[in-house]
């Protein structure tokens, strides 16, 4: 069942391709963008599918599936019904109407997103309190698609059908008045989708209060996804420029974290991450505060208006980038990923140990010990070559 809406997504994924190629919209820029969010929807897919097939009593894999199916749908139908109502040329497709009805399927996605976030890792809700709480968000959310689908189909009746340019069906207020009420709905289900969303960002931060070891872990990993989601491709929705194709990839971070989260896969490489990220972050600010600030020192305080006064600013934030990335690095992995800070210590001590030992026994023990402080294996083995 995985495999085949997997593979259903992935045949509307194509014909979205088609569709804009009828449509005429496959430009330079179209095809640059449209393939960013072609391959945003195909990882959302894929965790999907692996998250099912590995763990098929896991409803997240299956959500995951259906939010990317929805945004599929929603996309195609979109293009169809351009070609079909706007577009002269092409008023002879058929089932015009289907899909028009199929038009609220974007709305299903918001609140999915929100209840993957709330069943993360296991799939389950830590009491019935929850279960209640989410159950009621969902019915209540429910309301938008719904309520377009009851507009559409009155539309529909009427022969009132107006479409934009962009695919929507435009807000035709039928001659009965009888689609005023869909104004008072979309409050309802807005407030509906946002309290599901704070329940759900309020029960994980509820559980990593009271986490650890390994499920600390998994939270980091939906942590991270959901700040790059965040940071990177909510703010996307707002830029025009080509930066938006790079941008647009960050709503596949919080998928891929789920993923990894939930198959605990390369699980405690997670702190690893986010230090880095951390530190290169803070340095690649540092380095350009410090190129911008001699380039001003040397062009505004000393009216130095020639190119080697940005070539000596150039090779002065190149020469710190090395001390700078160490002095950073320390800091941040001091603070964010103290395991790995204290077996560098670790380790350091002992190389600095090394160099004044003289009886082997004690240096086979000590280098145990070591490994045991700083790795926490299972089991340790020295072995050491007898040699005349």
């Amino acid at each position: 069942m995985a495999t085949a809406l997997a593979a259903l997504t992935l045949v509307l994924l194509g014909t979205m391709v088609l569709l804009g190629g009828l449509a005429g919209q496959l430009t330079r820029g179209s095809i640059a963008s449209g393939g960013s969010l072609l391959l945003t929807m195909g990882i959302i897919g894929a965790v999907g599918l692996v998250v099912a097939r590995h763990q098929p009593g896991n409803p997240i894999g299956w959500l995951l599936l259906a939010v990317t199916l929805c945004f599929a749908i929603a996309f195609n139908v979109g293009t169809y019904i351009t070609l079909r109502y706007y577009d002269r040329g092409h008023s002879g497709l058929p089932l015009g109407q289907v899909a028009l009805l199929l038009t609220p399927a974007l709305l299903v996605t918001v609140p999915l997103i929100a209840l993957v976030i709330m069943l993360f890792p296991d799939g389950r809700l830590p009491s019935r309190r929850w279960a209640w709480f989410t159950r009621t968000c969902l019915v209540v959310s429910a309301l938008g698609p719904l309520s377009f689908e009851i507009v559409t189909v009155i539309v529909i009746a009427g022969h009132h059908i107006k479409v934009l340019p962009d695919g929507q069906l435009a807000a035709v207020e039928h001659p009965a008045g009888s689609t005023a009420w869909l104004g008072a709905v979309a409050p309802v289900y807005l407030g509906a989708v946002a309290v599901l969303w704070v329940g759900a960002i309020a029960r994980q931060v509820l559980t990593w209060r009271r986490s650890a070891g390994e499920r600390r872990q998994q939270l980091k990993w939906l942590l991270s996804g959901a700040v790059v989601f965040a940071a990177v491709g909510v703010p996307s929705l707002a830029v025009t420029s080509s930066l938006w194709e790079i941008m647009t990839l960050g709503f596949a971070a919080l998928p891929v974290g789920i993923g990894v989260g939930i198959l605990k896969y390369r699980l405690y490489e997670i702190d690893r991450i986010i230090s880095r990220t951390l530190a290169y972050a803070i340095v690649t600010g540092l380095l350009a505060g410090i190129y911008a600030g001699l380039v001003l020192l040397a062009t505004q305080v000393f009216r130095v208006h020639t190119p080697v006064a940005v070539a000596a600013s150039t090779l002065a934030a190149a020469a710190l980038f090395s001390p700078v990335r160490r002095w950073v690095q320390r800091a941040v992995d001091q603070r964010f990923n103290r395991a790995r800070y204290d077996a560098d210590q670790t380790v350091a001590a002992f190389a600095a140990r090394l160099k004044d030992a003289v009886d082997l026994d004690s240096v086979r023990d000590d280098l145990a010990g070591v490994v045991h402080q700083a790795l926490e294996p299972a089991h340790v083995s020295v072995w050491i070559s007898q040699r005349d």
